[in-house]
């Protein structure tokens, strides 16, 4: 299974690679937002894991703009953040996107 982890914190970064590595899956990184969109877009992975915030393209914008492109790839996003609303937002993202 091939599943792309965007996060900008390097720790973080690291210590989901190694263990998701460790349960043999493939893994591939990017730091940013826009490297991860341009990954998503070009290879095919499995799974995605999408932090929102990022340097430069936020994770909400690569999910919102790989789904308006038809890529159906499963997304766990990654937040910090703790209020209802903005978890509300991702879930609100997914439905409101027609494929």
């Amino acid at each position: 299974m091939r599943i792309l982890v965007v996060e900008d914190e390097p720790k973080v970064a690291k210590a989901l690679q190694e263990g998701l590595e460790a349960e043999n899956y493939e893994v591939t990184l990017a730091q940013t937002g826009e490297d991860g969109f341009f990954l998503a877009s070009s290879q095919a992975f499995d799974l995605i894991v999408l932090d929102w915030m990022l340097p430069g393209r936020d994770g909400l914008e690569v999910l919102s703009t790989l789904r308006k492109r038809g890529t159906q790839t499963p997304v766990l996003v990654l937040t910090a953040k703790d209020a209802i609303e903005e978890r509300v937002r991702v879930s609100t993202l997914e439905r409101t996107i027609t494929w």
